[in-house]
């Protein structure tokens, strides 16, 4: 009689991993962190600034989760769609092996 405990064959893996493709998945792209005392964080209000640890012309970061996923420049789209800004990647991680 055959082993209805086994594993799943590749065929139907195969298939599980590209129902997953289809699935959205949001990534944090990180412009930079601010690391105020707790004091200067309490006096924050509108029109405040906050400054970053990088500079302008600094490559963002893209994350999904806490796993870097990417390295970026930020840019602005032009024509119909100005003034949505986009990340032009410049580095990707191998995510061959998955997440």
């Amino acid at each position: 009689m055959p082993d209805t405990q086994s594993a799943p064959s590749t065929a139907s893996n195969n298939l599980g991993r590209g129902a997953f493709t289809q699935v959205p998945i949001e990534i944090t792209v990180s412009v930079g962190r601010a690391r105020p005392l707790v004091r200067d964080l309490l006096r924050l209000q509108r029109d405040s600034v906050l400054p970053l640890d990088r500079r302008v012309e600094d490559p963002v970061e893209l994350f999904v989760g806490d796993r870097l996923i990417a390295r970026g420049v930020l840019e602005e789209l032009e024509g119909e769609q100005a003034g949505q800004m986009v990340v032009r990647l410049t580095e990707v991680a191998d995510l061959s092996n998955g997440l």
